[in-house]
């Protein structure tokens, strides 16, 4: 049996409460990648043009410090990694999580929370940044509440 984590970046609570759910119904271990600086309202009102997510997304390099690390990652064959998508793609806290570890031979599978805008880029971007010794597939874009069992059937399509 696969060993798996369920990472995430929550803005705002949102993405938190549904990676709690998935790692409860995988029987999964939590974490949560914490930006050093926390971001407020302000930070991630993307309609203010100098707003930090939107001066954060314009950067593709731009690798905001983040809290903490996995222990031992090297036990886990699954990541499952929850966000806000930003700009259409995983937000730039996100990527140095990503940065902070190989993850030649594992699988990595997105989740974003959005309101209408898909996974797909996240998806190809993650894949950019871990590089081909991992397989990123199998992202879902969840726009509102999900049951357990909704849950349950979207992973039991994945081969973990």
């Amino acid at each position: 049996m696969s060993k798996v984590l369920v990472a995430y970046f929550s803005a705002t609570g949102v993405t938190a409460k549904l990676a709690g759910e998935l790692a409860k119904a995988e029987n999964a271990d939590l974490f949560e990648i914490k930006a050093q600086q926390p971001y407020t309202a302000e930070d991630i009102d993307y309609t203010k043009k100098d707003s930090r997510c939107n001066l954060e997304m314009a950067d593709k390099s731009c690798r905001p410090a983040i809290e903490g690390k996995v222990e031992n990652m090297e036990q886990y064959d699954a990541v499952f990694l929850g966000f806000p998508i930003w700009w259409g793609r995983e937000p730039s806290v996100v990527d140095t999580f990503l940065d902070g570890y190989d993850f030649t031979g594992k699988k990595i599978i997105p989740f974003c929370t959005s309101g209408g805008s898909g996974v797909e880029e996240a998806v190809k971007n993650i894949g950019s940044v871990v590089g081909e010794g991992a397989c990123v597939e199998g992202g879902k874009r969840i726009g509102g509440e999900i049951s357990e069992e909704e849950l349950k059937v979207w992973t039991e399509g994945l081969s973990l």
